[in-house]
């Protein structure tokens, strides 16, 4: 049977999938695919698989992470958890604080965007690990279908599918924070608060599989469980979406269920080529963004404003533009340029064994 460690390196390759399509998806330049685009409302595209899988895959490294505590709130694990949370937190502030401070803007402060993409993983791995060391895990499953019911309640009588300014994720957003502190391409802001409820749920998803991994006697029987969760999973998303279609904005029960399906049927299906089959000639590239998935994440959004501002990036697309007269092709291979200079900036990390935790 493989060693632990071995059974791990799947879990590795999956992040780093993820963390790689998320550099891709955000950094095409011009007309980019529509696969690479988020949808509009309601629906879903490849692109709209990154940012869910990420939190799945959190939640499952959740569960092996403090399993080496037995789960105890000691004082050393509840900092370690509060100190990350605010971390993350803060450093998603940072990053679109450097958006506008590097036009001069220092003193954004009253127009600084609060919920984004770190914002929410801080607030989820938070809650997610706290629940871990504090209650029962029998309740992880009861956990998260009241967490999916009351959010689908809200999202029903609410009028949570609304594109515009009377929904209730924007209402309590604009009341709570202010219209100048959210997300401004759509009225709906699609890390805003009300939305955590269903990503605590989401990162639950993973995190139970995270348990059944854990627990499971046997490589066999771990892909087993994958396999059979993320069918589960799939099925009863695709039938919830007859009544809450899937949505990305709002983060809709259907999607958490959709989501954490596929990422758990990819999981077992990595585990199967990689732990059983014994295929990791490819893994190197995708292990790279593995281990040190939240600081290449951040890296390359302040690489992206930097060299935006510098206006370097659009030299760099001007020039593929040129060579490459498809907008769509042209917009894409700059996107797959940029991945690969995060990918080096990881490899060197790599090379050297640096791994840092954020």
């Amino acid at each position: 049977m493989a060693s632990n460690k071995q059974r791990l390196l799947s879990l590795d390759i999956l992040r780093g999938i993820t963390v790689a399509g998320m550099i891709l998806v955000n950094n095409g330049y011009g007309e980019s695919y529509e696969m690479l685009q988020h949808v509009a409302w309601n629906g879903m595209t490849p692109c709209d698989l990154v940012f869910p899988f990420f939190l799945f895959i959190m939640g499952v490294s959740t569960y092996l992470s403090l399993s080496k505590y037995q789960f105890k709130p000691t004082k050393v694990v509840v900092r370690k958890i509060v100190k990350r949370t605010v971390l993350l937190f803060l450093i998603g502030l940072a990053i679109h604080w450097l958006d506008y401070a590097i036009e001069g803007d220092f003193l954004c402060f009253g127009h600084l965007r609060i919920w984004a993409v770190l914002q929410r993983i801080a607030l989820c791995y938070g809650i997610v690990s706290l629940f871990a060391i504090l209650v029962s895990h029998k309740w992880v499953i009861p956990t998260i279908i009241v967490l999916l019911a009351i959010y689908s309640a809200i999202l029903v009588f609410g009028n949570g599918y609304a594109e515009d300014a009377t929904n209730i994720l924007a209402r309590v957003d604009t009341q709570l924070f202010g219209a100048e502190h959210l997300y401004t391409k759509s009225a709906v802001d699609p890390e805003g608060l009300l939305g955590t409820i269903s990503s605590v749920a989401h990162v639950l998803i993973g995190f139970y599989c995270g348990l059944k991994l854990k627990k499971a006697g046997s490589l066999s029987e771990k892909v087993i469980n994958f396999f059979f969760i993320g069918t589960i999973l799939v099925f009863a998303g695709y039938l919830l979406s007859y009544g809450l279609p899937l949505n990305k904005r709002i983060w809709s029960p259907s999607y958490v269920l959709v989501t954490c399906g596929l990422a758990s049927l990819l999981q077992g299906a990595l585990m199967v080529i990689i732990d059983v089959w014994g295929k990791k000639k490819w893994c190197t590239f995708f292990r790279v963004f593995g281990v040190n998935p939240l600081f290449i994440y951040v890296a390359s959004e302040v690489l992206a404003i930097v060299l935006g501002h510098l206006g370097v990036s659009g030299v760099v697309f001007d020039g593929i533009h040129a060579v490459i007269p498809a907008a769509k092709v042209a917009s894409l291979t700059y996107a797959v340029y940029f991945v690969l200079l995060n990918f080096v900036l990881g490899y060197i990390l790599y090379k050297r064994n640096i791994y840092i935790k954020l």
